[in-house]
C-alpha cells in the first residue's frame, strides 16, 4: 500500500486563503472597544458632572456614595485609598464591567481584536500553543452567569432612574412637576437596550431553559426560553447598541450639567 505524505506546515501570522477583507470586522472591533473603554475610563474618574436636575449618568448608578444629598449612604467613606481619587463610580462599574467582559459574544469579539487568538476564521494567529479558558486567569471567564444576577438588579436601579427623570423641580412652585424631556427619552431608551442585551444573555438563555431535556413538559419554561432566544438571536446588535448609548447616556447628562447642551422638553 502507497502512503501518501500529509504534514502539514504551519503558516505565519495572518496568513489565510480568504480572499475577503476579513481583517475588517475585528479592526472596527478593536477601535469600537477601545473609543468606549478610553471613554468610560476618563468618564468614571471625573467624579463630577454626573448629575443634573433629576438625570443621573447610568455610569454612576446606583449612586451609594457621594452627593450626600442623593447618595444612598452619604459622602465619600472615610475608608477610601488617600491615593485614589474618589468618584461614586468607582464603586458600581465593575458589575456592568465584568459582565460585558465575561460576555460570550465578548470574549469572541476582543480576542479577535485585541489578542489575535485568532484575527479572524481560518486566518493564522501568533501563537502556537492553545490554552482555552480552564486556566488561570481565562478560567475566571466562567463567573459570568454571576455577573448575570446583579446586571438583571441594575436594570431595577436604572429603571427607577428614568422615573425620577420624569419629575421636574419647579422653581416657582418649588414642588416636583411631571414632564418628558429629551434626556428623560435618552435614558429611557438605555434601559430599554440594556435590558435587551441582558435579556438576551446566554447564561440566562440556559437558566430558563437550557438545563430541561424536554422543555415542552414545561409550558412556561417553554416560553421564557423562547422569549430569551429572540433576543439572543440579536445578541451581538443589542452588545453594540447598548455599548455606545450608555456613553451617550453619560455624554448627555454631562454636558447638560457642565451646560453645553441645552435639555429640551417634549411634554
Amino acid at each position: 500500500m502507497a502512503y501518501a505524505d500529509a504534514s502539514i506546515n504551519r503558516r505565519g501570522f495572518g496568513q489565510t486563503t480568504r480572499p475577503d477583507a476579513w481583517w475588517v470586522q475585528p479592526s472596527l472591533v478593536f477601535l469600537g472597544l477601545s473609543a468606549f473603554i478610553v471613554y468610560s475610563t476618563w468618564a468614571a474618574f471625573q467624579g463630577a458632572h454626573y448629575r443634573w436636575g433629576p438625570y443621573l449618568s447610568p455610569f454612576y448608578s446606583p449612586e451609594l456614595f457621594g452627593d450626600a444629598t442623593h447618595s444612598w449612604f452619604g459622602a465619600k467613606p472615610g475608608w477610601w485609598p488617600a491615593w485614589l481619587p474618589f468618584s461614586p463610580a468607582l464603586l458600581i462599574l465593575w458589575v456592568p464591567g465584568g459582565f460585558r467582559l465575561t460576555c460570550y459574544y465578548y470574549r469572541g469579539a476582543y480576542y479577535k481584536a485585541f489578542w489575535a487568538d485568532p484575527p479572524s476564521c481560518t486566518v493564522s494567529e501568533p501563537r502556537k500553543a492553545y490554552r482555552g479558558e480552564a486556566s488561570f486567569p481565562l478560567i475566571m471567564q466562567n463567573i459570568h452567569r454571576y455577573f448575570l444576577y446583579v446586571a438583571l438588579l441594575f436594570l431595577v436601579f436604572l429603571g427607577h432612574d428614568v422615573w425620577k427623570a420624569m419629575w421636574f423641580s419647579d422653581t416657582a412652585t418649588g414642588k416636583a412637576t411631571f414632564g418628558i424631556h429629551f434626556g428623560t427619552v435618552v435614558l429611557a431608551v438605555n434601559v430599554i437596550l440594556l435590558g435587551g442585551y441582558t435579556f438576551g444573555c446566554h447564561s440566562l438563555r440556559h437558566l430558563v431553559g437550557g438545563g430541561i431535556d424536554r422543555l415542552s413538559g414545561a409550558p412556561l419554561c417553554q416560553k421564557t426560553y423562547r422569549c430569551v432566544s429572540c433576543f439572543n438571536r440579536r445578541h451581538m446588535l443589542w452588545a453594540w447598541l447598548s455599548l455606545f448609548w450608555v456613553a451617550f447616556s453619560d455624554l448627555y447628562v454631562r454636558l447638560c450639567s457642565m451646560g453645553g447642551w441645552h435639555d429640551v422638553r417634549i411634554l
